[in-house]
């Protein structure tokens, strides 16, 4: 399972800021990975330099094998709640739809 970070011009995407998190990602979602063959995560500040309130966005995209992707999306107002919160969501959808599978 391949983890690709990408990052607009307000959020560092240097291999120090995003090593922790692809530790996190790659824990969390350990148990999927023989299904999934790459996470794409893109970070984004939508306000810029300015100050908001769950302005972090974090979408991520899981691709599976013979599957079409599945990408979520989180807000919150640091990177590290926004990645977080997308793996909840992420893990979701995976129970979901692998469980779905399963079952027939």
């Amino acid at each position: 399972m391949t983890i690709q970070f990408n990052t607009d011009n307000t959020i560092s995407g240097t291999e120090t800021v995003t090593a922790p998190f692809t530790a996190q990602i790659s824990d969390a979602l350990s148990r999927f990975s023989s299904h999934i063959t790459r996470i794409e995560v893109h970070l984004g500040d939508e306000n810029g330099h300015k100050a908001g309130i769950n302005d972090i966005r974090c979408m991520m995209e899981a691709r599976m094998e013979g599957k079409q992707p599945i990408a979520v999306t989180n807000h919150a107002g640091t990177t590290g709640q926004a990645v977080s919160g997308a793996i909840d969501k992420l893990k979701a959808s995976l129970d979901t739809i692998i469980g779905r599978d399963r079952k027939y």
